[in-house]
């Protein structure tokens, strides 16, 4: 499956999973379980030594999936989630090389903001939908809804910090389209192999509503 822009990511569910990948031999099957939860736009952070590998494991795969890659910081990373099979790339921050290195390599892109300032920035760059990064240490639902005075026209992914408990309180907010969650895959559970775990806390996140 492949989409044309990171706005359509917003269709596939409420939530996107950010992945930490830390054994290769554990991307598969995290991904069918959270695709088994009805959770298919899948963030992979580029953190780890396999995080590349992870990604052209789950994209070969899980062609179910929409594997993407997190923590985009350079025009090689774009090039490397792009030559991996990714389908879109996040950003934690946004510079004009990411965005050019992007379009340059037919890589939809999701930048990463925290102020005013940034949001301006990725505005004059053509991006619309942004995500907001760390949401919760930077003001969370205060800011956001503070931000949808001045830019009426831009829809938020904020990640960082979110819970399933709090999330729809950001779910609820008309310039938030998803957002995004580590407590999908949480380490224990991904250590011991405990898919259907994963595949649980994937249906609820799946079920979230503003």
């Amino acid at each position: 499956m492949s989409i044309s822009n990171t706005q359509a990511l917003a269709a596939h569910g409420p939530v996107i999973p950010v992945i930490v990948i830390q054994r290769l031999e554990d991307a598969v099957p995290l991904a069918q379980a959270l695709v088994a939860g009805g959770v298919r736009v899948l963030e992979v952070t580029l953190r780890t030594p396999v995080a590349l590998q992870a990604m052209e494991a789950m994209a070969r795969a899980v062609p179910e999936a929409i594997v993407g890659a997190g923590t985009l910081r350079t025009a090689a990373d774009v090039q490397a989630a792009k030559n991996a099979g990714c389908q879109f790339g996040v950003s934690p921050g946004f510079t004009e090389a990411i965005g050019a290195a992007c379009q340059q390599h037919g890589l939809p892109l999701l930048p990463g903001v925290s102020t005013a300032s940034e949001v301006m920035q990725a505005n004059a760059a053509g991006y619309s939908f942004l995500k907001l990064f760390p949401a919760v240490a930077v003001g969370g639902v205060n800011l956001l809804k503070a931000l949808g005075g001045p830019f009426p026209d831009v829809a938020f992914c904020p990640t960082g910090g979110i819970s399933l408990e709090t999330a729809p309180q950001f779910l609820s907010l008309p310039n938030v389209k998803v957002c995004g969650g580590s407590w999908l895959t949480p380490q224990d559970a991904v250590d011991a192999g405990d898919w259907a775990r994963i595949t649980r806390l994937a249906a609820e996140a799946a079920a979230l509503r503003a």
